[in-house]
């Protein structure tokens, strides 16, 4: 009778990975992501060093949030601030969705900051990593464009006059300026065509961007392996402490003292 369960239950098991093994022999996905999840780390890292997945999980939730909305959200002047309010007011749990990536997307923000932060204070950002550290930075600009290209979309008082302001705050850049300003507004003045740009490039350009530079930052973070805090003794450079001497066998058989090691003054 064990027998018999034995075999039934390695028939189920084959069953349950037959789909994952045909996909590791066609495509070697399985066999990364076991890598990636259970890769090696330093024994002395911390909550710290969480920042960086929690900015990704944040991420995640802004792109599953904007997903949905994105299925009721109208994108013209007209239209676009009463769509906001039939997806707040009408919607079945649309005031959550609505509301998880509002306040979303200022987590998002503040958690890259936090992990810029603590690279930079950790000095994670020094060699060989200099190149993840120049994708985080512009993994940051783009975020923040990313927020300035949504806040217009509910298209009420306070959007669109603090999109001016940030227009116009770009307009004054030296030569590329006046420029960017024009791109942004889409001709001399900010006029009903911004709203649709602002929403293309909310909703394909600028998370096609961020995307591709998490999936470059990720790779490069396995592939560099993650950085000691500065207090560990192998960050510092120091050497680890000698260990102790073997016991002696007492005064009976006495056992030679190990070379190197001083004898502790009495006091």
């Amino acid at each position: 009778m064990a027998r018999k369960s034995s075999a039934r239950r390695e028939a189920m098991q084959r069953a349950a990975l037959y789909p994952l093994d045909w996909l590791e022999e066609r495509s070697g996905l399985v066999g990364g992501v076991r890598y990636f999840l259970f890769r090696k780390v330093p024994g002395d890292t911390s909550w710290w060093h969480t920042l960086g997945s929690a900015t990704l999980t944040a991420f995640l939730v802004q792109l599953v949030t904007g997903v949905i909305l994105a299925m009721y959200y109208k994108p013209d002047p007209q239209n676009a601030h009463a769509s906001i309010e039939h997806i707040q007011h009408d919607l079945t749990l649309g005031w959550l969705v609505r509301g998880m990536h509002k306040w979303g997307a200022s987590v998002f923000i503040i958690l890259m900051f936090m992990h810029m932060g603590r690279v930079f204070l950790f000095g994670a950002y020094k060699y060989p990593r200099e190149l993840n550290w120049i994708v985080g930075v512009l993994l940051l600009a783009t975020g923040l464009f990313e927020g300035l290209t949504g806040y217009l979309l509910p298209f009420d008082q306070t959007a669109y006059w603090a999109t001016v302001v940030a227009i116009n705050i770009n307009g004054t850049a030296p030569f590329v300026g006046p420029y960017l300003a024009t791109l942004l507004r889409g001709g001399a003045e900010i006029g009903p065509d911004v709203l649709a740009r602002f929403y293309s490039l909310h909703m394909l350009l600028v998370p096609g961007a961020l995307i591709g530079l998490i999936g470059l930052h990720l790779y490069l973070v396995v592939r560099l392996g993650v950085s000691s805090p500065p207090w560990s003794r192998e960050a510092a450079g120091r050497d680890p402490d000698p260990e102790p001497p073997p016991a002696r066998a007492g005064l009976v058989q006495p056992a030679p003292r190990p070379a190197g090691v001083r004898r502790r003054p009495v006091e």
